[in-house]
């Protein structure tokens, strides 16, 4: 990416057809969208990119089979259309996962589980096939994934791919398919590719208000959190894409002249425990009672458990707590499911995300049910898109640069059905750097596509950065700091280990240890790339240490 430094001048030196202001997945998407239309586009951030519920999210690109009993098939065939978008454009990020649906002598699904399912094949099914005119001629790299039709699987199947229910009186399951990702390097990923369009992101750059002429949105007046020097971003176009933020920038406005819904944000804690308390070559839906349930996921050498869902009212949403009750309830469902005794003591890093849901006014319906983006404009002309949820990014943007573009008279059709995102690298063809393993380099190039090749030139260059960041735990490897903090803006510890590599999330205990030396190796590491001297390493751990404590990313024993 373009030095920050460089881009915090094209900010303030450049007018721009659009300011937009939010660098998670929407945001992303917008920016990507408008730059790939011929806008000119800035992008800024108050905190990291995907710092908020794009990196908190359940990992998944997924229609959403839960919908269904809500009968909401609009959002679920929307969905399963942009799963296989996401899916087909960056096949090394978003990969398909195999899903089982389990039935133990102590837990049946629903008797609706194997309709539901039928529909959500069915929904799916002119995608896999192709549909209009000239579809069925694409060929299989356009046409990219396809999912098969769920099929019964028997006892000794649901064992092989569910590993963990082995001494579990297993009677059948269901098999069926979504698609998984690491989000925040999706998110980092669509920025990338936004800027290869021209687009000029910056984090660490909060908005203080609208820049205005005759009562019309002329860009943002904006404060560099590092430097605490202000600025305007001159544009011709405001997007408000922060999300559960999004009643935060002019809320009078908002509030006061439009009929805008009310954002009701909803925590959803996960957890991450080592693979081999929980072993698992698919993923699994685990019963959480009440009619509801959780994913367990192999994600990152680690199985990932979660969701839970909580409507809060707590408006301090920067650090939202993995609480430990919501670790408890994870844990006692999957024990329960799985015939487990896991304890918190077992938890490798534990977070919490606030997902942006739109209240219905419907009484009857409860909070989790709308998913559905919402954007509108108010009497300034900033567009605010909110809602959905990460599998339908892509969407979410088209909408707000489809009504820019009616808003501008221009002709300048959306591109990002067809716009690839990074590039896909053979890890058998990457080379092979001394000191990295072959699972080091498949890791990379799932993680970076064909920009793998640069962190092993590194690792090469720099022999001891080529060694795992923790010895017993995932394969990052510490040449993936130092690229974060040189080529994608990681200013922080946090933004290394939490959303370059996901480290702060499947290794935090290890990281956080009372001699915290996996932190202060990485804060050594990237030390030369940030200008830190021996105090700014010091204060560096220290920082990471209290975002941690803020956070609950490791629960107490």
């Amino acid at each position: 990416m373009l030095e920050r430094a460089d881009a915090l001048k094209a900010l303030s030196d450049e007018v721009f057809d659009v300011v937009v202001v939010g660098g998670g997945v929407t945001g992303a998407g917008v920016a990507l969208d408008a730059a790939s239309r011929g806008y000119s586009v800035a992008l800024v951030e108050r905190n990291d990119y995907s710092s908020g519920t794009s990196s908190r999210s359940s990992k998944l690109v997924h229609g959403g089979l839960r919908y269904l009993a809500s009968f909401d098939i609009g959002l679920v065939r929307e969905a399963l259309l942009e799963r296989q978008i996401n899916a087909r454009l960056a096949p090394h990020l978003v990969t398909p996962l195999p899903l089982v649906v389990a039935t133990t002598a102590d837990h049946r699904p629903d008797r609706m589980t194997g309709v539901g399912l039928n529909l959500y094949d069915a929904l799916a099914l002119d995608h896999r096939r192709g549909r209009g005119r000239g579809r069925g001629d694409l060929s299989d790299a356009e046409r990219g994934w396809s999912p098969d039709r769920h099929r019964t699987l028997d006892p000794r199947e649901v064992v092989e791919h569910v590993p963990a229910l082995d001494g579990q009186d297993v009677k059948s399951g269901f098999l069926f398919y979504d698609c998984q990702t690491d989000d925040s390097r999706l998110v980092l990923t669509i920025l990338q590719e936004a800027e290869r369009f021209g687009a000029v992101p910056a984090n660490r750059v909060e908005v203080t208000g609208l820049l205005e002429r005759d009562g019309r949105a002329e860009g943002v007046n904006v404060k560099d959190r590092e430097t605490g020097a202000e600025f305007a971003i001159r544009a011709h176009n405001v997007v408000n894409a922060t999300g559960v933020w999004a009643d935060r920038l002019r809320p009078a406005e908002l509030h006061d002249e439009a009929e805008v819904p009310v954002i009701k944000p909803s925590r959803g804690t996960h957890v991450t425990l080592p693979s081999e308390l929980l072993p698992l070559r698919s993923g699994a839906i685990v019963p959480s009672g009440g009619g509801r349930f959780m994913f367990a996921l192999p994600w990152l050498g680690r199985t990932l458990v979660g969701t839970t869902d909580n409507e809060i009212e707590d408006r301090d949403l920067d650090h939202v707590r993995a609480p430990e009750e919501d670790v408890d309830y994870i844990l006692h469902g999957i024990n329960s499911f799985f015939g487990t005794s896991i304890g918190r003591g077992d938890v490798q890093g534990a977070y919490a995300g606030v997902r942006p849901l739109i209240a219905t006014g419907d009484p009857k319906r409860s909070v989790d049910i709308s998913r559905r983006a919402e954007l509108y404009e108010t009497s300034s002309g900033m567009l605010t898109i909110t809602g959905g949820k990460l599998t339908t990014w892509r969407r979410m943007a088209k909408s707000t640069v489809d009504r820019l573009t009616e808003r501008d008279g221009r002709d300048a059709p959306c591109r990002t059905q067809s716009t690839p995102l990074g590039q896909p690298v053979d890890a058998l063809r990457l080379p092979h750097a001394p000191g990295t393993s072959p699972a080091a380099r498949a890791h990379l190039a799932a993680r970076y596509g064909s920009v793998a090749r640069d962190i092993l030139q590194l690792a090469e260059e720099r022999p001891e950065l080529a060694r795992p960041v923790v010895w017993d735990g995932p394969v990052d490897i510490l040449a993936e700091t130092v690229h974060a903090a040189r080529n994608e803006h990681a200013r922080s510890l946090g933004d290394v280990l939490l959303r370059r590599t996901r480290l702060g999330l499947t290794a935090a205990r290890g990281l956080l240890a009372d001699d915290a030396r996996g932190a202060r190796e990485v804060a050594v590491a990237i030390a030369p790339e940030l200008g830190w001297d021996a105090d700014g390493i010091d204060r560096g751990v220290q920082d990471f240490r209290e975002e941690a404590a803020l956070e609950g990313l490791v629960p107490a024993s």
